[in-house]
């Protein structure tokens, strides 16, 4: 059974890092409101559901990966928690451009992106509507920092069926910045690229990092 508080955590991390979502995904969002024009509203949907159906996919995937790490030895799993507690405090980081540590991860999944990018390419200027959900599946598949802290923190619970929850979680807190990016909604886009906004998601993001790193470890307050 999914905890309701692994869920509401999962949406806080997408609302947190949405000033990153833009930094990554704002431009090919905007590109496509741009496009579609009077369909630019079913566009937006479609390319918002596709690119949260893989951020599904890949949560099931390392929840499997995480269930097998817990049955092989307990403390694989306290090295995994320990592992999505800093990369959660890294994320803070630079989501609040305190630190750009983070930028190093994502530069590890250029490698599958060399070979999603030219399929996704391809449907960028397309104007069928089918094109938009399979662009935003692949476009899921970005090298994204905030993305790969998630899933090393969805993975450490060890649950498919809640590691793919907890991603549909996530993608849907990163639906508003997403969303209204596509839709040319500036007002919200510059209250999220306001520093003090940015100051405040990542301190949120370290706090919860810090409390999943304690958490990790046996007769800890919060195990």
């Amino acid at each position: 059974m999914t905890e309701p508080l692994s869920l509401l955590t999962a949406v806080l991390l997408g609302l947190f890092g949405a000033s990153h979502c833009l930094v990554m995904c704002g431009g090919i969002a905007a590109s496509m409101g741009t496009q579609m024009q009077q369909q630019r509203l079913v566009g937006a949907l479609l390319f918002n559901g596709g690119r949260i159906t893989s951020y599904a996919m890949a949560g099931a995937l390392v929840g499997f990966a995480g269930l097998w790490l817990q049955s092989q030895h307990q403390w694989l799993m306290i090295g995994l928690r320990t592992l999505a507690g800093a990369l959660l405090i890294l994320m803070g980081l630079y989501i609040a451009r305190w630190a750009m540590w983070l930028t190093r991860l994502e530069q590890l999944g250029q490698r599958l992106w060399r070979h999603v990018q030219p399929m996704a390419q391809q449907l960028v200027g397309s104007h069928e509507l089918m094109d938009r959900w399979l662009l935003g599946m692949l476009w899921g598949w970005l090298p994204c920092g905030l993305i790969y802290s998630t899933l090393s923190w969805v993975a450490a619970n060890g649950d498919p069926i809640n590691g793919a929850l907890a991603m549909l979680a996530f993608g849907l807190g990163t639906l508003p910045a997403m969303f209204t990016s596509t839709l040319a909604a500036s007002a919200l886009i510059n209250l999220i690229s306001r520093q003090w906004v940015r100051s405040a998601s990542g301190l949120v993001l370290i706090g919860y990092g810090v409390w999943t790193i304690v958490g990790a470890f046996p007769g800890s307050p919060t195990h």
